[in-house]
């Protein structure tokens, strides 16, 4: 407000307007101020691997994008209504600048946001229950509004690792949300977690209530590649 005041000082026209008008343009530079601390908090703690935007989301490259459905998904009303999100489809299709996006827009929402690769996550997890910290890990991870698991599916679980993955969805179903980006069909899930029953538990908790993505068509980095290499220099 300080600076605010500054500000107003050194413009002739602020002069002209009254005490309570100057007091609430301090006020509203005050909110402001606050708002994008907040925010830029809590995209660091988020850790987004790309700086993603649903305003940039390119729905030229027929990859079956829906426009309309991704437009319902920023409006973030699925993390309020504590639904998930699922999103599939091959290399290069921009699952996960898709999941960025979402991310970065619940972030401007006042969400609270996480973000992991899946086998860093677990990677941290077992480094988590060597140090003392895995109750701590999970408690956190708990309470995000929103847990994005990017590269899901990528090898066969382990038996520890399904049980992991097993205390964090069970820790969040019904109470936050969840998006999952993989390259692995959602029908080949249960496969890739391993044990039957663990495997029907977890998908019953991540599917159920779920908004589903499923793209196709060629790569957008090869694309963008020959679109490049066909532009005259």
């Amino acid at each position: 407000m300080f600076k605010a005041l500054q500000d107003q000082l050194q413009l002739p026209e602020c002069g002209s307007l009254s005490f309570e008008e100057r007091l609430g343009l301090l006020v509203d530079r005050e909110m402001t101020e606050r708002e994008n601390r907040r925010l830029s908090i809590r995209l660091r703690r988020a850790q987004l691997r790309q700086a993603a935007s649903v305003e940039d989301i390119d729905y030229r490259h027929p990859r079956g994008l829906d426009k309309a459905v991704m437009l319902a998904l920023s409006s973030c009303q699925w993390i309020a209504d504590h639904q998930n999100c699922l999103i599939t489809g091959p290399t290069g299709a921009g699952k996960s600048y898709l999941a960025c996006a979402l991310g970065q827009k619940a972030c401007r929402e006042g969400y609270s946001v996480r973000s992991f690769r899946v086998p860093r996550l677990f990677r941290e997890l077992a480094i988590a229950k060597a140090d003392g910290r895995y109750l701590k890990l999970l408690a956190t991870l708990a309470k995000a509004d929103l847990l994005i698991l990017d590269d899901w599916g990528t090898e066969r679980l382990s038996e520890e690792q399904r049980h992991d993955l097993f205390e964090l969805v069970e820790d969040r179903y019904d109470r936050r949300s969840t998006l999952v980006a993989a390259q692995l069909p959602i029908s080949h899930w249960h496969e890739a977690i391993g044990d039957p029953t663990l495997a029907d538990a977890v998908l019953d908790r991540l599917i159920h209530n779920a908004h589903k993505l499923v793209l196709q068509g060629e790569s957008l980095r090869k694309a963008r590649k020959v679109s490049a290499k066909a532009t005259p220099a």
